[in-house]
């Protein structure tokens, strides 16, 4: 195949590739939502989605067309679904949207499904989606298995240190910040304008929510810390992390490297 991405193959070249032991699809979760006056609202659609190019392209995967639309922004994750042009799903819908798309890929014969997810609020949804999806298919019969991995979760120790050499905050307050915007400047830099980039201090985040939400406990920004500092060679850095790492655990799970071996 030319493409890792399904939407760009034909329904012949697509139907042989379900047929092989070693086919897989991942599905890339996103949002859309404010990441500050510096990036687009579509980051965590655009990171998930590269990401997931990447790691099909080490594996032999295919990547589905991305969820673009994501779980409510929260404050203390995301600067809160009460910014404009932060535009959401309710938990219930999300779930029903990861539970139809896993299904119709199991029905069609994938035995390996994954979901990378780039938007921290659409973890738990998409979790319930996928054991309601898989869960229904093993009952009927059909020989099923996900998983579900957030990119973030393979940013290794020595990678934090390389990137954040003054000392890593948490990745609390990392929306709009140094990570997310180094992959953007490597991934995406034409849609980065580091020019309009905030400088403050990272916001002092309470340990609860309150409702509604009150806009003065984040910064007015959007971002929860200042991406100042953030450059394309610590986005390779984090890229070659998250891809080794992603693509790592797939392999390890589904033995991809030894069914394309026997299957070659």
């Amino acid at each position: 195949m030319q493409s890792v991405f399904l939407e760009d193959i034909d329904a012949e070249t697509y139907a042989a590739y379900v047929t092989q032991p070693h086919a897989t699809v991942i599905i890339p979760t996103g949002a859309t939502e404010q990441h500050g006056p510096h990036m687009p609202l579509g980051v965590d659609a655009m990171l998930s989605r590269a990401i997931a190019g990447v790691v099909a392209g080490k594996l032999g995967a295919l990547v589905a067309p991305t969820f673009s639309y994501g779980y409510k922004s929260q404050p203390r994750s995301g600067g809160g679904n009460h910014r404009i042009g932060t535009t959401s799903l309710s938990g219930s819908t999300l779930i029903g949207q990861v539970e139809d798309v896993a299904r119709s890929f199991i029905a069609q014969g994938f035995t390996k499904v994954v979901i990378l997810n780039g938007h921290f609020e659409n973890y738990q949804f998409v979790y319930e989606g996928l054991e309601i999806a898989v869960g229904s298919a093993r009952s009927a019969g059909l020989d099923a298995r996900a998983m579900l991995l957030s990119y973030w979760d393979f940013v290794d120790e020595e990678t934090l240190e390389k990137v954040f050499p003054d000392g890593f905050l948490g990745w609390d307050i990392e929306h709009g910040g140094v990570l997310e915007t180094s992959l953007m400047l490597l991934l995406h830099p034409e849609k980065v304008d580091m020019s309009r980039a905030v400088n403050h201090p990272p916001a002092q985040l309470k340990s609860y929510d309150v409702f509604p939400e009150d806009p003065a406990r984040t910064p007015a920004s959007g971002c929860l810390s200042s991406p100042i500092g953030a450059s394309a060679e610590r986005g390779q850095l984090l890229l070659d992390a998250v891809t080794n790492g992603v693509a790592g655990a797939i392999d390890a799970e589904y033995r991809l490297s030894v069914e394309s071996l026997a299957a070659g």
